[in-house]
C-alpha cells in the first residue's frame, strides 16, 4: 500500500467520523455556505496578480515538519500582499497538519480565492468546503473514477465553487476531462513516491484544451520557472514547500515575486 492509499483509507475514516458530528443541514446553515465564491479565472488572470496559488502547508508526508509555528492569517495576509492569485490551505490532519479552522482563520483574513486542499472522496466535503469558505475544490484523478470526476464537479459546480482537476500523467488527463471543470493542474509530484520532476508540466500543457485554465503544481522553487512555465501556456503556479520551509513564508514569496 503506497502512501496515496493510506491517506485515501484514512479519509474514508474520518468522513464517517464528520458525519456523525456535522449533519449536511448544519453546513447548510453555517456562516459561509451562502457566500458567492470569488471566481478562480478572475483573479488567476488579473493583470494585478501573480498567477501564483500560494499554500499554507505545516507537514507532508514526503519532508515531515515543513513549518510547525507559522500562523495561518498572518502567512496567507502576506500571500495575498505579494499578489498571489489563489491561497491553497490544506485540510487534511494526519499526513499534512492541516486542520478546519486554517482555512476559517485564511477565509477571515482574505478577500482572494481560497483552495480547500484534500483527498475529496465524497460530496460531502465538498459541502464542508462551501461551508468552510473555500472557493475551489480539487479533485485528484489518480483517487478518483471519471464518473466521479464529472460527478463532483457538477456538484461542486451547483454550490458556485470553481473546480481544479489534478492529473500526473497523459493517461489520467484524458480520462478525467469533462465539462465540469475550470482549471486543469499537472502535479510535478509522483504521489506514489513523492519525487518530482518539472518536465511533467512541460510535457503535458499542449495536451490540455484551452478552455481550462492551465495550472502547474510542485517542484517550483525558482523564478525563472515561472517565466518558462508562463511561455508554455500555463496561467497558474501552484507553490508551497518553498515559502513554507522558510522562516518567513510572507518574505519568501516576495522576493520570489520580485523576480518574476
Amino acid at each position: 500500500m503506497n502512501i496515496l492509499d493510506k491517506i485515501v483509507l484514512r479519509k474514508k475514516e474520518e468522513i464517517v467520523a464528520a458525519k456523525a458530528l456535522v449533519s449536511v443541514q448544519d453546513l447548510e446553515n453555517s456562516l459561509h455556505f451562502n457566500r458567492t465564491p470569488y471566481s478562480f479565472k478572475e483573479f488567476l488572470l488579473a493583470e494585478d496578480r501573480t498567477g501564483i496559488i500560494a499554500e499554507f502547508k505545516r507537514r507532508s508526508p514526503s519532508k515531515g515538519l515543513i513549518n510547525g509555528i507559522a500562523d495561518v492569517a498572518e502567512v496567507t495576509q502576506a500571500y495575498n500582499a505579494a499578489g498571489a492569485s489563489a491561497l491553497s490551505v490544506l485540510t487534511d490532519l494526519d499526513f499534512f497538519g492541516g486542520k478546519t479552522d486554517d482555512i476559517l482563520a485564511a477565509r477571515a483574513a482574505n478577500n482572494i480565492p481560497i483552495l480547500r486542499k484534500d483527498f475529496m472522496i465524497d460530496e460531502y466535503q465538498i459541502l464542508e468546503a462551501k461551508a468552510w469558505g473555500a472557493d475551489i475544490i480539487l479533485l485528484i484523478a489518480s483517487i478518483l473514477t471519471p464518473q466521479q470526476i464529472n460527478d463532483f464537479g457538477k456538484f461542486a459546480k451547483g454550490l458556485g465553487l470553481n473546480v481544479l482537476l489534478e492529473v500526473h500523467n497523459l493517461e489520467e488527463l484524458e480520462r478525467s476531462i469533462c465539462p465540469n471543470l475550470d482549471a486543469i493542474g499537472v502535479n510535478n509530484r509522483n504521489l506514489t513516491d513523492f519525487t518530482v520532476d518539472i518536465q511533467t508540466s512541460f510535457g503535458l500543457v499542449n495536451k490540455i484544451p484551452d478552455e481550462f485554465l492551465k495550472i502547474s503544481e510542485s517542484a517550483i522553487s525558482n523564478p525563472q520557472t515561472i517565466k518558462e512555465l508562463k511561455a508554455a501556456g500555463f496561467n497558474g503556479f501552484l507553490i508551497g514547500e518553498n515559502f513554507m520551509k522558510t522562516d518567513n513564508p510572507g518574505n519568501a514569496i516576495k522576493e520570489f515575486v520580485a523576480q518574476i
